[in-house]
């Protein structure tokens, strides 16, 4: 694994933001329902974007200094864009689970199983892949087009048609999906999680 990191570099990244979102993520949240230190909390939480500010950073550097892009690079934007688009319902989704235990929070509200309330949240969440995906497109265009030697370039494009790949079948299974099952006698409306 190691030998792996060595040579990609910036897989090393992406794993080291990935570690660091949880680590923020439970550390802000212990400040606040177990320390109750709220200010510090919000700061430590904050904090978690910077991740993706450090992970783009290291890409483009990585790029610069003559690297042969390969997919960690291509992931790099794809981690970028799905962690603006889901983080902070990731953010929220923990909150409401470490109040409601931790400080006497109402319980969180489950995701619905179908009906129309299923299909509205199966849309808002297929809005955030399309959010997701079109921050991931603009990364890799902007590190195609500031970072990138010739060479580069059709690895880093290539990951943006893959970004909307994904777009398109989550697509196909959520939304889509759910809209052709059609109601059925057995639905019912159930509340909405509030984190999403």
């Amino acid at each position: 694994m190691f030998d792996l990191l060595g040579e990609h570099p910036v897989a090393g990244v992406i794993l080291a933001c990935e570690v660091g979102l949880w680590v923020l993520l439970a550390l802000g949240l212990a400040l606040r329902y177990l320390a109750r230190m709220r200010a510090l909390s919000t700061v430590v939480l904050l904090c978690i974007p910077l991740l993706d500010v450090v992970l783009v950073a290291a890409t483009a550097i990585d790029l610069h200094r003559g690297a042969t892009a390969d997919a960690t690079h291509g992931l790099a934007g794809l981690y970028l864009g799905f962690s603006i688009a889901f983080g902070p319902t990731l953010v929220r989704w923990a909150d409401t689970r470490v109040a409601h235990r931790f400080a006497g929070g109402p319980p969180p509200m489950k995701t619905p199983k179908h009906g129309p309330e299923r299909r509205k949240y199966l849309w808002r969440e297929w809005f955030r892949v399309v959010n997701a995906a079109a921050i991931s497109s603009v990364t890799l265009l902007a590190l195609v087009v500031f970072v990138a030697s010739p060479d580069q370039d059709s690895t880093l494009t290539w990951w943006i048609g893959r970004v909307w790949v994904i777009v398109g079948l989550w697509f196909v299974f959520g939304p889509l999906w759910e809209s052709g099952r059609g109601d059925k006698a057995s639905d019912r409306k159930e509340p909405v999680d509030i984190a999403h």
